[in-house]
């Protein structure tokens, strides 16, 4: 009977994480959505990969610090807002291009459906997803390393194979962040949030890349 009972608060308590993550994750995206929205009507430019980094990584470390505050919330959107504006110009590049509006809208389609399907798979199979973790980290690092060599040293190649390579580590992390919710491993709604977008962000992104690479083609 008590483990009965552990296991039915457990499941109330990750149904609540589950909850506040998906609410607050709808209002990150339309957030950053009009912020895109705005960069890319106001063509303003993009701040380049030094200035991108320094505002993730200082607004993910004040996220972090402040995860269990209500100021955690704030920082989540000022992040969220930040890589919205970062991707209007993005944007703007792949909409001047033949068919660009078709390339947006098939990396947008895909990017909604891969991570319906992928959650709604986690959710309901239920299975153990967070034996992933070490392998998608050294992933995502190494992506990450291959990236920024990619861009300073200008081989599209490499870039391209990053790309290809971040659809399959973001669609992994979405399996595993949604998996350690259900499961208990993850009790904070705005950590989870900020995982969830990063890994949309990624996604999106990192689809855009091929399918204006094919376009070209």
């Amino acid at each position: 009977m008590r483990g009965q009972t552990a296991s039915a608060v457990l499941d109330s308590s990750a149904h609540r994480v589950l909850r506040n993550t998906y609410m607050l994750l709808s209002l990150t995206l339309a957030f950053s959505a009009i912020a895109a929205g705005v960069s890319a009507a106001l063509r303003l430019p993009h701040p380049g990969i030094l200035i991108t980094l320094v505002g993730y990584f200082g607004l993910l470390y004040l996220v972090n610090k402040n995860r269990d505050r209500g100021l955690g919330v704030v920082f989540v959107f000022a992040l969220t807002g930040f890589m919205g504006y970062t991707l209007g110009p993005i944007i703007s590049h792949y909409l001047s291009m033949p068919n660009g509006t078709q390339i947006v809208m098939t990396a947008l389609g895909g990017t909604a459906a891969i991570f319906m399907g992928l959650s709604a798979y986690a959710l309901v199979s239920k299975r153990d997803m967070t034996f992933m973790g070490g392998f998608l980290f050294i992933g995502m690092l190494v992506a990450f390393l291959a990236g920024l060599a990619a861009i300073f040293f200008s081989i599209p190649a490499l870039s391209l194979a990053v790309s290809a390579i971040v659809v399959l580590l973001m669609s992994g992390m979405i399996l595993y962040e949604t998996s350690n919710i259900v499961r208990g491993g993850e009790t904070n709604y705005v950590m989870a949030t900020l995982s969830l977008f990063v890994s949309i962000f990624n996604l999106f992104t990192s689809l855009l890349h091929l399918l204006g690479f094919a376009n070209n083609d």
